[in-house]
């Protein structure tokens, strides 16, 4: 079976394809055309987070590049090479997408719903039915902020905490649709807020929590304080919940359960060579299947790929105030007198909304299959801070 990863070079996609180097033989990634030599950005993050030196040296003849564009019709290819591409595989991860919680959602419609219906034309026009794994995230939940969000659940009653949030909720809405209309099973997985404790370094992936001490940074300027190591410390209120929680998985550990998960047999699939289950049919777990050819049940199989402890809010703001000189102090709702800082948050409703969240992510699914046991990682403040400022002085 082959198989080809979109979003090869960024975060999380990064560790897929190390994960997906365990068990095949080679893979073929699709890069954003234009986007540099994904190749060498690929060897220099095996470098960096100490893959062994015989994978490196093998990754050249491992790896097939295809610049693809997700946002046009066939990727950006020609009729011809979108059908030679379509017929070599096996197995499409999607894993390429925007995650920018600030970002406009007709920009991020074009990444995120437009890329994934072009992707799953890709598996449509397949002669071996491609298997399709979606990664999605499990905040699809959208702007529910308390109680349990179970994996069967894709509702937007609850609206959304931003665009970003309900460009992966259409995403997924189509995956569904299509795996409906082509009688398809699909994999999709949830990840929650994806993390590392990998040291920063210029020449990997955007850590996604930097993106927030960026937003932090940038306000600081706009009203005129100092950013700087050492600065006097600026008092700051945000809204937020001081008994809040929010869900922080490893993403190494994340890849992980995905590709393990996916190593699985969709419903429907064959166990045995020359028997075959009935559609949506349970098989009994340690089995795989024959191929990852898909079947027709048409089934969509919705994991939450999380952290089995989440992460205090007041543990989130500690970490801010480590990465900019600033002192945070939770307030139950915007104050009336807000700082020229204070009211720049307005304008980054994205994630200051976070820090009220008090819901749980259900992965009973997860648990049944690999059992209830603990992560390998403890996230707090000490392994939050290793993936974000070593090497840097703390601020303030």
């Amino acid at each position: 079976m082959h198989v080809a990863l979109t979003g090869a070079t960024g975060f999380l996609g990064l560790r897929l394809l190390r994960q997906l180097l365990t068990t095949h033989t080679s893979l073929t990634v699709l890069t954003h055309a234009g986007s540099g030599d994904a190749l060498s950005r690929i060897t220099r993050f095996f470098e960096l987070s100490g893959a062994p030196e015989a994978l490196v040296r093998a990754l050249p003849r491992r790896l097939r590049v295809v610049e693809t564009a997700l946002e046009q019709p066939r990727l950006g290819l020609s009729r011809t090479a979108f059908r030679e591409l379509a017929d070599s595989l096996g197995a499409i991860w999607h894993s390429a997408g925007s995650i920018n919680l600030e970002g406009d959602l007709a920009h991020l419609r074009r990444t995120n719903v437009e890329g994934t219906r072009h992707v799953l034309d890709l598996a449509a026009a397949g002669r071996h039915r491609p298997a399709v794994h979606h990664v999605s995230t499990a905040f699809v939940a959208g702007a529910r902020r308390e109680g349990v969000a179970y994996e069967d659940e894709l509702s937007g009653a609850h609206g959304f905490e931003n665009a970003y949030e309900r460009s992966k909720f259409e995403a997924e809405t189509l995956v569904r649709d299509w795996s409906r209309t082509h009688g398809r099973p699909v994999l999709v997985l949830r990840p929650s807020i994806l993390v590392t404790d990998l040291p920063p370094h210029p020449e990997l992936p955007t850590h996604p929590l930097q993106v927030i001490e960026q937003i932090l940074r940038d306000s600081l300027r706009a009203a005129g304080h100092e950013d700087a190591p050492g600065a006097a410390r600026t008092r700051m209120r945000l809204v937020g919940h001081p008994y809040g929680h929010l869900n922080l998985m490893p993403v190494e550990e994340a890849a992980d359960v995905m590709v393990r998960l996916a190593e699985r047999p969709a419903p429907g699939e064959a166990t045995v060579p020359g028997q075959a289950t009935t559609p949506g049919q349970a098989t009994t777990p340690g089995q795989t299947p024959v191929s990852g050819r898909a079947t027709a049940s048409g089934q969509v199989t919705t994991y939450h790929v999380v952290h089995h402890h989440d992460v205090p809010v007041p543990t989130v703001v500690a970490l801010l105030e480590r990465l900019v000189p600033l002192d945070l102090a939770l307030v139950p709702e915007r104050p009336a007198d807000a700082t020229p800082l204070e009211a720049l948050m307005d304008f980054y409703p994205g994630f200051t909304s976070y820090l009220g969240h008090r819901r749980r992510f259900d992965d009973t699914r997860v648990r049944t299959l690999f059992g209830a046991r603990p992560s390998a990682y403890r996230v707090d403040l000490a392994y939050l801070c290793a993936g974000l400022m070593r090497g840097r002085p703390v601020t303030g």
